[in-house]
Formats: structure tokens, C-alpha cells, sequence
């Protein structure tokens, strides 16, 4: 769980409205500015309110929490923030607001005036729906559902993509390179801009001084230009810090480079890297090179927990307000690097914490959020672990499955809550209904069972190769939440191992989403696809198939 109270600013609220909260950001030169919103879509504002950033209409601080009723009932789906400064939020619907500083047209209306309440950015956004925003400085980006950006603010360095240093005061669609297209991420340093393309290409523009865009020098790029250094790699993940950044790819890979005055790149010194730099990778370690600040553990201690080579990074965090870098392991371990708490440090520092966002919050200079951030309660965990507890207990239960001779102990009343196809296969009409022992066959005993525990728990532990059995008997049930569970675990879990097993269990099941996924993933990686022993496995017909769908998406071009 994220404890929302180790942000200073949130001490100044109530237990009862804290339990209200469902997503809140930090923010703020000094992380003196907060903005939460309620599991009734309510938004609220709080704190020091420089430039008008928390959008009450007037520039009055408040410590209590006041109500932007214009934006009630919006849902929230992504916010950022710039150093002014100024505030940038999407809603479910596509629409995109903004207010705070705008001495730099930042907000997208055509003016400098400061935008003391929340605006309604439409210039050039016409029939587009807004899917994420990101903010640097004093500029701002935004991301369409159909993959395109759109830039405008501060343009000293280029960091809008126009070709030009003008600054660009409404919404401007960046092209050139990006043209033709789909950009599936967008994140801002200070004065740069990068995008992730759906293929896992990555781009980069405005101010280069420490190499933050990655191109091979220190020239700022008016215009987005490709990271050719990442070539052959799939990226699925960047973030910007205040001038460096940081890639995370397909593999669990992790890159950095750019200004490294702090350690923020974890490469174990503090030289600037022009070219993305792989980190937290075993054969790059030294000796000596082994993170000991404020830590007593031993050599081998450390040892062991950075090669665990099968616990892939997940998750990677940055912000343009800070020079600080965390990540977030498979296994749910934390590192932090970078300047923190006034040390800089080199290496990745494996840390006690459970979420990246505690290493912003306890470390970061500013403790400002790095993302807009969601919430979950003890209230609710506290029935989630009761029938944790009471999930398969003979004691209690009033049902048992029977798969493969084995039992499953269950309770109707848990099964009817959860889920749509119980509750209309438990109706006096139904058989089933008056039955202690349903026979299953036409699911596996771990997936049904996984699938059971799920009920109970939300949760699903199961490899990729069960999990694509999981996503079928969920396709057949209708529940969603259950397939997107299942998807993330085989979209992490995949190897270049797997990678061909998961694709025939993906045909096989009729998954083609997921097929897609995987085919994407075997081409990306087809000479070391090809070579494992799942690939000569495979039934001829697929393997003929897979070939001819390979050759027309250009793979085996020279």
C-alpha cells in the first residue's frame, strides 16, 4: 500500500479524508502544492499556490483543502506539472485542462496571462482525444489516442519540435520524424522532450547541453531525431529526469544517460553520457562497484541480490523537478540512485521500500510526486484478508470443485458477490444450484483454482505459460479485470525462452491481442526466437504461417 501521509503536505488532513483519496500529486518548486482526487470524483487543491498552480481563481495559500468544482466528476487518467508552475490534467474523456504559470504560453490558450482557474485547451485539439500529458519547465505535451503529440510553451532549445526557438503559444502537432507515426509515451526534462513509438523507438528533442536526448552529442535538436544507439531494442518505458533520462525495455532491460553530476545514470561514477548507457547489468559491475551507502550489508549479501537474473526491471521512475532515479524489480524490489537526501549516489541502492514513489517521497529534492498517484486502503484489505484466510478451507465452505481428483473448497455467497457467472449459475433453476461437488473438465486444476483464488484475493500467481490458460477461461466468463491480469503477466513474463511457447498457446486459445504481443516480440528478437527449442517444436503449419507473417512485416530484410 502507498502511504500518502509520507508526504508532509498530507499530514495536514484527517484520517477520514485521507481513506476518501483515490489518486493525489505532490508538487511544486518546493513539493508545496498538492492536488487529490476522491473515489467521488471530487478534486481538491491545497498548499503554498505559487502562480495560481492549484486553480482556486484567486492566489490565496490554503491549508484546507479547497474544491475545484469545475472539474467534478472528470475522472482523471493523467496530470503532470512544470517548475512555474503550471498544471496539465486529462480526463477519461479526452479533455485536456490546464492553469497555474503561464509566462511562456505553456497553457495552450494563445495568451501569457496566468490561468488562475482551470481552461478548457481546445486550439488544434479538435475530435482528439488527450490519453496522457507531460510538462517541462515551461512547456507542455500531450498524447492523442491515436498516437500523435502535440506540443507548445517555451521553445528556447527546440524543446516544442517546431524546427524553430520561437515559443508556441496554442497546441502545434509535432511532425517531421514523428510523422506517419504512433507514439504510444511521452516525458519531458526540463527543457527536452522524448517519445516512445509503439514499435519501441524511441526520439528525443530540445536541449542536448548534458546529452540528455541520447543522440551521439551535445547539440540541441529542434526537430525530434531517433536514438540510434537503441537500435534493435524495444522500448517500453521512458522517463525524464531534470537533465537526464532513462529507457526500459521489453526485456527488463534498463538504459540511462545524459547529466550525471549526481550519479542520477547508476553508472558508478559522475561523467555525462551522450549515448544510453546499460545499467544494473552484471558483467558491467567492477570491482568495488557495490552500493554501501547507509547500508551494512555484506559483499555477499549484495551479491546476491543484484544477481538475481531472472528478476527483471519492471518499472522506472524520474522527474524533471529532481535528479533522482529509481526502478522497480519483478520481485517488487526498489532501487534509488542519483542525489538523495544531499548524497549522490552512483550505484543503484537496493532500499526497503515497496514502491518507487516512496523513494520520491523520503528522498527526492523536492519530495514531489513523480507521477499522479493511486491509492489503495486498510479498510479494504482488511475483508480482503479475511477471505484470503477462509479461500479452499473445508471448514467453512459450502461448495467443492472437482478437477483432476482433486477438491476445491469454496463459498456460494463469495462466489455469487464475485462474479456474474456464478451468480446466474447459482439460481434455483440450475442444477448446479443444489449440487455440493461441481465436476469441471474443461479447465486445468491450477488455472481454475487460480482463477477461484482470484475471487478472494484480486490476485493471480501463475507463470505466463498458465496464465494464457487463465485469459481463456476469464474470455469465457467476461471478466475483464482477470484478462487484463492476465495479459500484463505474460506481457512480463515473456522471454526469448517462452516467447514462441506463448505464441502457439496464444493461437490455440484465440487470444489475438496477446498474439499479437507475442508475434511483435518473437520479430523483434527472431535470431535468438529461433534458436530455442520451443521454436523446432512447433507444428509445421504454424511454423509456415509465422514465417510467411514474419516476411511480410519485413523481418528477414537484410
Amino acid at each position: 500500500m502507498v502511504d500518502v501521509g509520507k508526504w508532509p503536505l498530507f499530514t495536514l488532513l484527517g484520517a477520514q479524508e485521507v481513506s476518501r483519496i483515490r489518486q493525489a500529486c505532490v508538487f511544486g518548486t518546493s513539493a508545496n502544492e498538492a492536488i487529490y482526487i476522491t473515489q467521488d470524483d471530487e478534486v481538491f487543491v491545497f498548499g503554498l499556490n505559487c502562480s495560481n498552480c492549484l486553480g482556486t481563481g484567486d492566489s490565496q495559500s490554503t491549508m484546507v483543502p479547497k474544491k475545484l468544482d469545475f472539474l467534478r466528476g472528470k475522472k482523471v487518467v493523467s496530470l503532470s506539472y512544470g517548475s512555474g508552475p503550471h498544471v496539465l490534467l486529462a480526463t477519461e474523456g479526452g479533455e485536456l485542462f490546464a492553469w497555474g504559470h503561464n509566462g511562456y504560453s505553456q497553457l495552450g490558450n494563445g495568451t501569457t496571462n496566468q490561468g488562475v482557474s482551470p481552461i478548457l485547451v481546445s486550439t488544434n485539439l479538435q475530435n482528439k482525444k488527450i490519453t496522457q500529458v507531460a510538462c517541462g519547465s515551461h512547456h507542455s505535451l500531450a498524447l492523442t489516442h491515436d498516437g500523435e503529440v502535440f506540443a507548445w510553451g517555451y521553445n528556447n532549445c527546440g524543446q516544442v519540435g517546431s524546427g524553430a526557438t520561437a515559443n508556441q503559444p496554442t497546441p502545434r502537432r509535432v511532425t517531421n520524424c514523428l510523422q506517419g507515426k504512433v507514439v504510444m509515451g511521452i516525458a519531458c526534462g526540463q527543457t527536452s522532450s522524448m517519445a516512445v513509438l509503439d514499435n519501441g523507438e524511441v526520439f528525443g528533442w530540445g536541449y542536448n547541453g548534458n546529452g540528455q536526448l541520447g543522440v551521439g552529442n551535445n547539440g540541441n535538436q529542434l526537430t525530434p531525431c531517433r536514438l540510434a544507439a537503441l537500435q534493435g531494442l524495444c522500448v517500453l518505458q521512458i522517463a525524464s529526469g531534470y537533465a537526464h533520462s532513462l529507457a526500459l525495455t521489453d526485456e527488463g532491460l534498463l538504459y540511462a544517460w545524459g547529466a550525471n553530476t549526481y550519479g542520477q545514470l547508476g553508472t558508478g561514477n559522475k561523467s555525462n553520457q551522450l549515448s544510453p548507457v546499460h545499467i544494473m547489468a552484471e558483467k558491467e559491475r567492477g570491482e568495488g562497484e557495490w552500493p554501501a551507502v547507509g547500508s551494512k550489508r555484506t559483499r555477499e549479501n549484495t551479491e546476491e541480490a543484484w544477481h538475481r537474473e531472472t528478476d527483471r526491471i519492471v518499472e522506472i521512475a524520474a522527474c524533471h523537478s529532481t535528479h533522482t532515479s529509481a526502478c522497480k524489480t519483478q520481485s517488487g524490489q526498489v532501487y534509488m540512485w542519483g542525489q538523495c537526501r544531499g548524497q549522490s549516489i552512483v550505484l543503484p541502492h537496493l532500499t526497503h521500500f515497496s514502491c518507487t514513489d516512496d523513494v520520491f517521497a523520503c528522498f527526492a529534492t523536492p519530495s514531489v510526486m513523480w507521477r499522479l498517484l493511486s491509492m489503495e486502503h486498510d479498510d479494504f484489505l482488511t475483508v480482503a484478508q479475511s477471505l484470503r484466510k477462509e479461500f479452499d478451507s473445508p471448514e467453512t465452505a459450502d461448495l467443492k470443485f472437482s478437477l483432476d481428483g482433486k477438491y476445491i473448497h469454496v463459498h456460494k455467497a463469495v462466489l455469487k458477490i464475485r462474479c456474474e457467472h456464478f451468480r446466474s449459475m447459482f439460481q434455483s433453476h440450475w442444477t448446479e444450484d443444489m449440487k455440493e461437488v461441481i465436476e469441471i473438465d474443461q479447465f486445468s486444476y491450477p488455472v481454475y483454482r487460480s482463477f477461484l483464488e482470484f475471487l478472494y484475493t484480486d490476485n493471480v500467481d501463475l507463470p505466463p505459460e498458465d496464465a494464457i490458460g487463465l485469459l481463456d477461461l476469464a474470455t469465457s466468463y467476461c471478466e475483464n479485470r482477470l484478462k487484463r491480469l492476465c495479459q500484463h503477466i505474460i506481457k512480463r513474463g515473456i522471454t526469448v525462452e517462452n516467447a514462441f511457447s506463448l505464441l502457439s498457446a496464444a493461437v490455440r486459445y484465440d487470444a489475438e491481442d496477446l498474439e499479437e504481443f507475442c508475434f511483435k516480440f518473437c520479430v523483434n528478437h527472431l535470431t535468438e526466437v529461433t534458436q530455442t527449442a520451443a521454436f523446432w517444436q512447433i507444428d509445421g503449419n504454424m511454423l509456415k504461417e509465422f514465417i510467411c507473417r514474419a516476411s511480410r512485416c519485413g523481418a528477414f530484410k537484410n
